[in-house]
C-alpha cells in the first residue's frame, strides 16, 4: 500500500514508525516531514494545509490512503478535496473537524447528543466573558474558541490572569468560559468510519510546563500508556473503554452523521474522571500528541489496516486492536522559554547514544538538517520514548536516554509517570 502521511511532528514521526513494523511494509512517503521522519521514508516538499496540492501530489503518485496528522489541514479542507478524487483520507471533512475547530461546535454537539460535560458560556466580549467568570467562580477554565496549537487553555485562581488571556484571545474570535472539573485525566483515541468505532488503548499526558504540574500549560510534556489505576474505578480497562463507547464516542458519532456530517477518522476524547463521573473536556478530530507516542508503541494489530478500514467505512467488520502489556513512556525535550517565544536553531547531539539504550526510540516534533547538524525549529523538539514490561523499567531507560540528548537551553520534566512506577 503506498501510504502519504501529512504532517511534521512527532505525532507523524509515531504514525510512520508503526507503519514500518508492519510486515509486509506499506511505502510511505511524508509531506512535508522533519528530519528524523527523513532518516526513514521519502519526504516531499508539499504544504499539508494546501487541499489542490495534496490532492494533486495523491493524484500524481497512485497513493492509496492519505493520513492527515495535523488539525490545520481538516480544518482547511484538505480530506474533502481527497475524498472528491475517491481518494482514501483517515480524518473528517471540514465540517465534522469542527468538532476540534471550534469549541462552541463541540459543545453542541455534546448537549444534543447527551454526552456527559462540564457547563460552559461562550463569550464574545470582555463584558461576556467578566459576567460569565462570576458566574462560575474559581478556579477559572478559559478556553480560545478556535485552534490554538495546545496553549489556547488557561486554568487558574487568578481573575486578572483569567481576563488578560481571555482578552488576548478574544482578538481572534470567541472565547468559552467553562465550570472547573477536577480528577484525572484521560485521553481515549477512537478510529471511527463515520458510523462504528474501535477503541486504542488509553493514555495519560502532561500537559504543564513544570514537575509536579506546575507552570503555564503547553502542548504536552509527556505521556503514558496503558492506565493501571482504572481498573480500581472501572474493573478493567476494557470495562472503562466500553462505558466511553456507550456513553461518549458512539453517541457523538451518531449526533454528526444524523446531521450529515459523518465523521471518518481519529476521533480524540480529552476525558477527566471526577466524583460524579466522567466528564468530557475536549474532543480533537486527531490522534493526539504525545499520546500517540505512547499509545502506538504498544499496538500488535497492523496501523495501516485500521486506517484503512476507517477511511473506507468497513470498521465495524473488524475486531478490537490488540495491545502488547508492556508499558511506554514517553518525555518532551522543550526548546528554552518554550511554551511562550522557544529558542530555536540550536544543535542537537547524542542522538545516537539515547537510540543505544535498550527500547528507545526518539519521535522528531522540530527538527532540520543544518549541514551534518541537526538543529530545533520549534518549541517541543523531540519525544524521547520508552518501551518496557514495567513502568520502573519504562522510565528508567527514557531518562537514561534523555540524559545522552543534548541542547542548549532545553527543559524536560523529570516525573512523567512516577505515580504508577
Amino acid at each position: 500500500m503506498k501510504i502519504l502521511v501529512l504532517g511534521s511532528g512527532a505525532r507523524e514521526h509515531a504514525i510512520i514508525t508503526a507503519l514500518l513494523r508492519e510486515q509486509p511494509r506499506p511505502s510511505v512517503v511524508c509531506a512535508p516531514g522533519n528530519v528524523g521522519i527523513a532518516a526513514e521514508v521519502a519526504v516531499v516538499t508539499l504544504d499539508p494545509n494546501d487541499p489542490v496540492a495534496v490532492t494533486d501530489y495523491a493524484v500524481l503518485n497512485s497513493i492509496e490512503l492519505v493520513v492527515i496528522g495535523p488539525e490545520a489541514p481538516l480544518v482547511a479542507g484538505v480530506a474533502d478535496a481527497l475524498r472528491a478524487r475517491a481518494i482514501a483520507v483517515f480524518g473528517p471533512d471540514r465540517a465534522a473537524a469542527a468538532l476540534e475547530g471550534s469549541k462552541t461546535f463541540a459543545k453542541r454537539i455534546m448537549d444534543e447528543a447527551g454526552v456527559p460535560t462540564g457547563r460552559a458560556v461562550r463569550a464574545g466580549s470582555l463584558a461576556e466573558t467578566e459576567a460569565a467568570l462570576d458566574e462560575f467562580g474559581a478556579p477559572y477554565v478559559v478556553k480560545a474558541d478556535g485552534l490554538a496549537a495546545g496553549k489556547g487553555v488557561l486554568v487558574t485562581s487568578d481573575h486578572a490572569a483569567a481576563l488578560a488571556h481571555a482578552t488576548f484571545w478574544l482578538e481572534h474570535g470567541s472565547v468559552l468560559i467553562e465550570e472547573f472539573l477536577d480528577g484525572q485525566e484521560i485521553s481515549l483515541f477512537l478510529l471511527s468510519d463515520g458510523h462504528s468505532v474501535l477503541p486504542l488503548s488509553p493514555a495519560q499526558d502532561y500537559k504543564r510546563a513544570l514537575d509536579h504540574d506546575a507552570g503555564p500549560n503547553t502542548g504536552g510534556m509527556g505521556a503514558y500508556s496503558p492506565l493501571p489505576w482504572l481498573d480500581a474505578r472501572f474493573g478493567s480497562e476494557n470495562e472503562f473503554v466500553d462505558e466511553i463507547i456507550e456513553t461518549v464516542a458512539l453517541p457523538t458519532i451518531r449526533q454528526l452523521a444524523a446531521e450529515g456530517t459523518p465523521f471518518v477518522g481519529l476521533l480524540y476524547c480529552g476525558l477527566i474522571l471526577t466524583d460524579a463521573g466522567i466528564r468530557v473536556i475536549e474532543f480533537n478530530a486527531r490522534f493526539g500528541d504525545p499520546e500517540t507516542q505512547v499509545v502506538l508503541p504498544r499496538l500488535i494489530t497492523p496501523l495501516s489496516g485500521l486506517l484503512l478500514a476507517a477511511a473506507t467505512g468497513v470498521l465495524g467488520g473488524l475486531p478490537r486492536p490488540e495491545f502488547s502489556a508492556d508499558v511506554a513512556v514517553t518525555v518532551v525535550v522543550a526548546s528554552e522559554n518554550y511554551p511562550e517565544t522557544p529558542l530555536v536553531g540550536r544543535e542537537i547531539t547524542g542522538l545516537d547514544g539515547a537510540l543505544r539504550v535498550p527500547g528507545v526510540t526518539i519521535a522528531h516534533a522540530a527538527t532540520a538538517a543544518r549541514g551534518d547538524t541537526i538543529v530545533s525549529t520549534g518549541g517541543r523538539v523531540l519525544s524521547v520514548v520508552a518501551v518496557g514490561a514495567s513502568f520502573l523499567e519504562a522510565r528508567a531507560r527514557a531518562y537514561e536516554a534523555l540524559r545522552q540528548v543534548s541542547l542548549a537551553g532545553s527543559h524536560y520534566r523529570t516525573d512523567i509517570a512516577a505515580r504508577v512506577a
